[in-house]
């Protein structure tokens, strides 16, 4: 797999808070990537640092996809969408603020790949949880990025919703984008995520396949990754 990017100790500060503390790793071409940790961990920060969503205060986010004319799309958790617009009028107004070359074609692609071409014309206020999710990865995907970045994709959805959802982000992997996800939904990470990154209080302590993880934290690779990783995150506890 080619990398698409690199990030290179990437560091936050709010005040006297460490956000983030030097953390470095790859994504590949055609590889899904789970951030897990505690809440309070920076998973939202690093994301959003990637997505350039916010200014980072030390390190570097590189995309190295050749020919991207928008590097990493971002689905934030709260959608930053219009309830008043249809679907293809937020779309298309998207499309423009990323100064997509044709829009009109940006947003034909975008319908018909989420599977919202029948919804085309509806109000995002008049959609479900998951269709307006759908909305929301679209608006990401529209400038045609080769990274998506995905903050709680999940959080608000059914299980059918969730699992419809999983399916459209697999088929993005498998197209050869580089997929980015923060989840507190262990079992997502373990069932989706070629790989996981383990956030806590800033740091990154651990990278590596979901069952890397839990031979790290002496679980059955068959096991729970929940409790895996509430066991690996307690070794260097405190006593």
């Amino acid at each position: 797999m080619s990398t698409l990017l690199s990030v290179r100790g990437l560091a936050k500060s709010f005040g006297d808070l460490q956000a983030l503390r030097g953390v470095s790793f790859d994504a590949h071409s055609g590889e899904i990537v789970a951030v897990i940790g505690p809440n309070g961990a920076g998973k939202t920060t690093l994301l959003s640092i990637i997505a350039g969503a916010q200014r980072q205060s030390a390190g570097t986010v590189r995309c190295d996809a050749a020919g991207a004319s928008h590097d990493v799309g971002w689905a934030p958790q709260q959608a930053a969408v219009y309830s008043k617009l249809s679907v293809s009028e937020n779309l298309r107004l998207f499309a423009r603020l990323h100064r997509v070359a044709d829009p009109e074609r940006a947003v034909a692609r975008m319908l018909e790949q989420t599977g919202l071409a029948k919804r085309a014309g509806e109000r995002l206020e008049r959609l479900s949880g998951g269709n307006r999710q759908r909305v929301n990865v679209a608006i990401g995907l529209i400038a045609d990025p080769p990274v998506l970045v995905l903050d709680e994709p999940s959080a608000s959805l059914d299980p059918g919703q969730r699992e419809r959802l999983w399916e459209f982000v697999a088929g993005l992997a498998k197209a050869g984008r580089g997929v980015i996800f923060s989840t507190h939904n262990v079992d997502e990470a373990q069932r989706y995520a070629d790989r996981v990154i383990v956030l806590d209080r800033g740091d990154l302590r651990f990278d590596g396949t979901p069952g890397e993880l839990m031979r790290a934290a002496g679980e059955d690779v068959r096991g729970d990754l929940e409790r895996a990783l509430v066991a690996f995150l307690a070794r260097d506890e405190p006593r």
